[in-house]
């Protein structure tokens, strides 16, 4: 498929209420009927407590929207065009729209993923914070290619972003860290992230030491395990949901004088 350079800067309006909503999720026409040959309920013998509910994740469906998105619409950086999204997907009430799927893989290849929350992000790139010797940190070490996923269902819109992660400065991390909320601040200690615990009432009580000597209102350093990532991204793919699953998928691609190129993918 051809690349093109992406066009002049062309508004975007944000589209009020209803036009950001996919309107098919739930759809109209997913009735009580609909709904009720997806699952199978276990025998009214059975306590309600343990009733055992069956749902067919093929029987799913979901009807998107009409209107897409076209070159045109772009604005005309990744960066600009995910500002614009971001602000419409916080506008339309979705919770945590910054939260995101971050993909890592280990030196021989093994994927893995979670959730976390993206905490800034400008034309350099992407940033989250977390503990270095979890598993993420440990396979980014090892392999800095990542995957971000936003995955706004709400509004039948994802962005997916591929590129490199490398650690931020200490300056940028201790900055952030001074913004957490004291109980966060005291969690990152608290928590070797993805190492083992013999149980929750240990983690609790490594909490409660460390609420002894930090008391709400004083300082609390950043631990020298703990800091942020920034993802500069190689490409960045916008996802609209659209009729009959023909999705619409405008990637920007960097170019190798830095600059982007936005091609179309099939659905």
């Amino acid at each position: 498929m051809g690349t093109r350079e992406v066009p002049g800067r062309q508004t975007v309006r944000p589209r009020a209420g209803p036009m950001l909503q996919d309107s098919g999720v739930p759809h109209a026409d997913d009735d009580a009927a609909a709904r009720t040959s997806r699952r199978t309920t276990a025998s009214s013998t059975a306590t309600p407590a343990r009733t055992a509910t069956t749902l067919d994740p093929a029987a799913m469906r979901a009807h998107y929207r009409a209107e897409g998105l076209s070159e045109q619409d772009l604005e005309p950086g990744p960066f600009a065009q995910f500002s614009l999204w971001f602000a419409q997907a916080e506008a339309s009430g979705l919770h945590e729209p910054n939260a995101m799927i971050v993909s890592t893989a280990d030196e021989r290849g093994r994927p893995s993923s979670r959730t976390v929350l993206l905490k800034r992000y400008d034309e350099q790139g992407f940033v989250f914070f977390t503990n270095y010797g979890s598993r993420k940190g440990r396979e980014l070490e090892a392999n800095p290619y990542v995957s971000l996923l936003f995955p706004w269902h709400g509004i039948a819109r994802q962005v997916i972003i591929s590129g490199t992660a490398e650690r931020t400065g200490r300056d940028e991390t201790a900055a952030y860290f001074r913004t957490r909320p004291h109980g966060s601040q005291l969690g990152a200690w608290a928590s070797e992230q993805s190492s083992r615990v013999a149980s929750r009432e240990e983690l609790d009580r490594m909490y409660a030491q460390l609420a002894a000597r930090y008391p709400e209102g004083e300082d609390v350093p950043a631990p020298a395990q703990w800091g942020g990532y920034r993802v500069r991204p190689e490409s960045v793919e916008f996802w609209q949901g659209r009729e009959n699953r023909l999705h619409d998928r405008l990637r920007f691609t960097r170019t190798e004088d830095d600059g982007w190129e936005v091609e179309r993918l099939c659905p």
